[in-house]
């Protein structure tokens, strides 16, 4: 490991400064066996944890390669200030009462949180400061415990590799340390407020350490995008992968949802489309994330999402396959050849399948285990699972269980591929068995549920590591100012220089206007009131007009609703209805969202998200994950949409914001008819927002 936390990391000398917590540090770092100096710095104690206690930081012997702050936030202000002027390392910031508490900067106390770090900032300078507000870290690996509290993890063999986790939340990573799950910790890191040393820092500097073999992040926020781009590209020119547990799936809506995209998105289908985009898997649960990395430590990324599952029950078999719906996993069917392995053993009365339950009819006989063990394993799956509980030890006995560890252990060795012993439930897998199978190559998970969705995760980043790197996210400069709607003429005046099909038009200003607009473009047609956002809400249109009468009584109606009048061709041989979307995403560009459109693009909430620039074939993949999918390809034989049509519209979305950058704030086309194949896809609604004033 090389760079500007390198000693805050892996220290030789520590300084701990403060009274309680800093002696709480002194009972990790003993209890971890820190072979290092260790410094208590207090000038009203004599000594700290048997160690002799120095007046001032300026009193130590020598400067420090990580320290412990552990006073009130003025005085952590002072001690930040000698610790950067002796040379320390760095330093963990534990007091509270900083940035943390500056959400209403109209209140001096707010106010005073943000002024005091400030100060903080200014104090340590180049030094590197973990925190304020959080506990610290831990070094498993070389027993640094820069941690007031209790902990729960073990000493790791330096020469062992382990995972590391970077958290915002401090009292998060007390409970991730008390796992019993067989899981090897390197390193635990929290960021409290990021207010110089950031979760991305962090973990760029714990992927320089060859012995982290899986990195996981538990955020609330992004603190750098740019250097989170940089993460991922080093997790994976190192082959180190990445999973995050990114917090805000049940954030409200936006309040400025002058868009239906706006709606749709909310703040968290830009994280989600960030992390899929850089190859960083997402779960949704602290035991997810934490069996998503042992199956990483274990096994790495998985090159694909083809699994097979083992058990001796029917109803086991059931509920695995069961929960892995919804999901990209496939329980693919058995190849011949392992049939003709599984039959050879199991004999006739057990249906060879995908899951397999392999019944008791060779319960406790190794041999005939391992051989039908092996025929499954051997049959190209990217992971297969054993589902297996073992009873209680402290009252039953586990002799009867031990022949199918030791069978499903040699079947891998004679075999090959990658195995996962499955418990059903946390408490049917001790953990010094699971710690064992870590160091055999068996990743033990916990948790049916967990085990595919850990599978899934280390599926997903395969696929991501197997194509090429992504590209940077679409520059996007932010916009000042108010931001204003075009009226629907003008909004598809501009879309349809860009290359996007709306219908046949005409503004009108009165109603005779709007009369001899139809009567041009051919009945039927659609009315509009124009300068309003949502039409159809107002009841400021009216459709499928067929004669100039019904479209002079429109025009009479909707006219004092709004600033005139549009007149369009209604767009016949429509299959599916979409909508397409595009939405600023301060920090990342612009968000492309894919979805179920018309008047129920909000009730279904069938969408997806993509960053931009994004390429037609990222766009296909994004179609073909919608639950409305089967509609565009034909469902119970109706006309296939124009799937092609479809693909082209929402990449000429993608060169429109790049041209309209500058300006566009967002833009909804809703409802997108998609006609039937090889007749296009046509924008019947748009509304477009921009903000005139720009600064880069």
């Amino acid at each position: 490991m090389a760079g500007r936390l390198e000693r805050l990391l892996r220290p030789r000398s520590i300084a701990v400064i403060g009274g309680r917590e800093a002696e709480g540090v002194v009972t990790q770092c003993d209890r971890l066996g820190f072979a290092g100096e260790i410094w208590p710095v207090n000038p009203r104690r004599a000594e700290i944890g048997g160690r002799p206690c120095f007046a001032s930081v300026d009193a130590l012997p020598g400067a420090p390669d990580a320290a412990f702050v552990g006073v009130e936030r003025r005085k952590t202000i002072e001690v930040a200030a000698a610790l950067a002027a002796r040379g320390a390392g760095g330093a963990v910031g534990y007091a509270s009462g900083f940035r943390e508490t500056a959400q209403d900067l109209e209140n001096p106390e707010s106010r005073e949180g943000a002024v005091l770090q400030a100060a903080l900032l200014e104090a340590a300078g180049a030094m590197p400061l973990l925190g304020p507000n959080c506990y610290g870290l831990i070094n498993y690996l070389e027993g640094v415990a820069l941690w007031p509290d209790e902990q729960g993890g073990v000493r790791l063999d330096p020469e062992a590799g382990g995972v590391a986790i970077v958290t915002q939340s401090s009292n998060i990573a007390i409970t991730l340390t008390m796992q019993r799950r067989g899981l090897p910790l390197a390193y635990v890191v929290t960021a409290g407020n990021q207010a110089q040393t950031g979760v991305s820092e962090i973990a760029s500097a714990l992927l320089e350490d060859p012995r982290v073999t899986a990195l996981g992040l538990h955020i609330e926020g992004f603190d750098d995008v740019a250097a989170l781009q940089e993460v991922a590209a080093k997790a994976r020119r190192r082959g180190t992968p990445v999973v995050a547990m990114k917090l805000g799936r049940s954030a409200p809506a936006r309040l400025a949802t002058a868009t239906h995209t706006a709606s749709l998105t909310g703040s968290d289908a830009g994280a989600e489309a960030l992390l899929r985009r850089l190859g960083i898997a997402r779960v949704d649960s602290l035991p997810g994330f934490l069996e998503t990395l042992k199956l990483l430590h274990v096994h790495g990324p998985l090159p694909g999402f083809d699994v097979a599952s083992m058990s001796c029950s029917g109803g086991e078999a059931a509920l695995i396959a069961d929960a892995a719906l919804g999901s990209r996993l496939r329980f693919r069917p058995l190849s011949a050849r392992a049939k003709d392995g599984l039959g050879a053993v199991l004999g006739p009365r057990v249906t060879l399948a995908n899951p397999l339950d392999y019944h008791t009819y060779v319960w406790g006989d190794e041999a005939a285990m391992t051989a039908a063990f092996a025929a499954l394993l051997g049959d190209g799956f990217d992971l297969s699972l054993l589902l297996l509980d073992l009873p209680r030890g402290d009252r039953c006995g586990l002799d009867g269980w031990r022949p199918t560890l030791r069978a499903f252990e040699a079947a891998l060795a004679a075999a090959g591929g990658r195995g996962a012993l499955v418990a059903t439930l946390p408490e049917t897998l001790p953990e010094a068995l699971a710690r064992a199978l870590v160091e055999k190559g068996v990743a033990p998970l916990l948790g049916i549920s967990e085990a595919l969705a850990a599978a899934e995760a280390a599926a997903a980043i395969g696929a991501a590591w197997s194509g090429p790197e992504a590209p940077g996210l679409l520059a996007a400069p932010g916009c000042a100012g108010p931001a204003t709607s075009l009226d629907e003429a003008a909004a598809k005046a501009c879309l349809r220089k860009g290359g996007i099909a709306v219908p046949d038009g005409r503004a009108a200003a009165e109603v005779d206007e709007a009369v001899a607009a139809a009567e041009a473009l051919g009945f039927p047609v659609a009315v509009k009131a124009l300068g309003l956002d949502h039409k159809t809400e107002a009841g400021a249109l009216q459709l499928d007009l067929g004669s100039a009468e019904a479209v002079r009584r429109a025009a009479e109606a909707l006219l004092p609703l709004g600033r005139g009048l549009l007149v369009e061709r209604m767009v016949d041989g429509g299959v599916v209805e979409m909508i397409l979307g595009l939405q600023r995403e301060p920090g990342l560009g612009f968000l492309l969202t894919l979805g179920a459109g018309g008047v129920l693009a909000e009730v279904l909430r069938d969408t997806r998200t993509l960053l931009l620039p994004a390429g037609e074939a990222e766009i296909r993949a994004a179609i073909a994950g919608l639950g409305i999918a089967p509609l565009l390809a034909g469902y119970r034989g109706g006309s296939r949409a124009d799937l092609e049509a479809l693909v082209a519209m929402a990449a000429a979305l993608g060169r429109f914001a790049e041209d309209r950058a500058a300006d566009l704030e967002a833009l909804d086309l809703n409802p997108v008819i998609v006609c039937a194949e090889g007749r296009g896809a046509i924008a019947a609604d748009a509304l477009v927002r921009i903000r005139e004033e720009t600064h880069d």
